[in-house]
């Protein structure tokens, strides 16, 4: 659920209903693919609940993550172009909102207001994302604790101050597309 706050917290209602009225509620039974390593992604994709497995080749076909509710999945392929360097499958019964890809591009092409919130929003989930990983590879790890010192896991100030409001913008995407 974290992650949804960076996005939503940057991100202001009229984008949120944007996201609903572009996206596509999609099911996902275990064992489906979402993402397939090497072949274009058309979409970008908010996990609104469930399970979901990444793999790399580059890991030797391991899992090398678990995303749940909250995360967005497919944004590296969206920022970069380039074929997704995993695939993403359901461990267990998930629903995705599928942001297409198309869809996407011209909304950031025709509104440089909510292109700005976007990619601010994207900047600081990949932030978090990159720093979560540092730490599990163990870089810093001999750093003391302290009043002064930040911590992986800290959410930016700028964006704690719309936690609450994510939240409750989260709450409300969940609601719209249970009905669906």
């Amino acid at each position: 659920m974290r992650k949804a706050l960076f996005f939503l917290g940057i991100l202001n209602d009229a984008d949120l209903e944007w996201m609903i009225a572009a996206g596509a509620k999609q099911r996902l039974n275990p064992g489906d693919v979402l993402i397939h390593e090497g072949q274009p992604a058309v979409s970008i994709f908010l996990v609104l609940d469930g399970v979901l497995s990444v793999v790399a080749q580059a890991a030797g076909n391991k899992e090398v993550a678990r995303l749940r509710s909250g995360e967005i999945v497919g944004e590296m392929s969206f920022v970069d172009s380039r074929p997704p360097s995993a695939t993403v499958r359901a461990v267990e019964p998930s629903s995705v909102l599928a942001i297409p890809r198309r869809s996407l591009q011209e909304r950031l092409s025709q509104d440089a207001f909510f292109a700005a919130r976007f990619y601010r929003a994207m900047a600081v989930f990949l932030s978090d994302r990159l720093r979560y990983t540092v730490g599990l590879l163990g870089y810093g790890s001999g750093q003391a604790l302290g009043e002064e010192a930040s911590y992986a896991d800290e959410i930016d100030p700028s964006v704690l101050d719309n936690v609450s409001l994510a939240g409750a913008r989260f709450d409300l995407l969940q609601r719209r597309l249970r009905a669906i």
